[in-house]
């Protein structure tokens, strides 16, 4: 059985093979001519930053981001993801950061499979990623995944929200994410079951279609015996955060 730092160490193989994919691709992203047909595939990229923002909570300020981006044609596309939060004294930052080969299998739905880098004080931990990403009914944007780290951990993630038009430039979007894992892991403060819930609603003014900055509102909380072990540690069960940033992409 291979040990913790081969399957880190593989990780990070794979994670370098994404990446010059990624580069590679972006390089052939050139355009082609509009009077010059030709059959090679053309590869476009698009990245967004959805969130960029000061988050203001009771003496946990932070800077938070997510953002996600892809290159490659109509069928196949590598997908980076990232998120993550820096907290303005200086304490605790986590980043999450996302590798991932995409297959486009409907007119809405992309299968993802690849890699996943947590970024923590303690500990840093790599993990496999399976999921399903696109539009359900109704219009609302949907993003899972499951998730086995390489202590053998495994969880999983469901992201939905949904653009609600209040004028062609005002737009409201609520979210909720819901997070599960299959087994207490002590070292990361998880008990087994729906671990946490965060709801969150986001108002943004879209002064062009590439750039909008927004204020908003998160409240997360932890469930379960996830809550239990928060309380036994002299942890917080609920946090809600006022945010204010600027969502672009191109």
């Amino acid at each position: 059985m291979a040990n913790v730092s081969d399957v880190i160490h593989g990780i990070v193989r794979f994670g370098t093979v994404l990446l010059m994919a990624v580069l590679a691709l972006a390089w052939r992203a050139e355009p082609a001519a509009a009077d010059e047909p030709s059959d090679e595939p053309t590869y476009v990229t698009f990245v967004e930053a959805d969130q960029f923002e000061y988050r203001a909570r009771k003496g946990n300020d932070a800077f938070g981001w997510e953002a996600q981006g892809w290159v490659g044609g109509d069928y196949d596309k590598v997908w980076f993801k990232t998120r993550g939060e820096d907290v303005v004294n200086g304490g605790a930052t986590d980043a999450e950061l996302q590798l991932l080969y995409s297959r486009t299998v409907s007119a809405f739905w992309d299968v993802q499979a690849g890699a996943r880098y947590d970024v923590k004080p303690n500990p840093s931990r790599g993990y496999a990623v399976l999921g399903v990403q696109g539009l359900a009914p109704y219009f609302f944007e949907v993003d899972a995944a499951a998730f086995v780290s390489d202590e053998g951990d495994v969880s999983a993630r469901l992201e939905a929200e949904y653009d609600l038009l209040i004028t062609q430039r005002l737009i409201a979007k609520p979210s909720v994410e819901v997070n599960v894992a299959l087994q207490e892991v002590e070292e990361l403060g998880l008990g087994s079951g729906v671990t946490e819930v965060e709801a969150e609603l986001r108002l943004r003014y879209e002064i062009v279609r590439e750039v909008a900055p927004y204020v908003g509102v998160s409240w997360e909380t932890k469930v379960g015996p996830t809550a239990d072990m928060a309380r036994r540690n002299g942890q917080d069960v609920d946090d809600v955060a006022f945010v204010a940033g600027l969502r672009a992409w191109f």
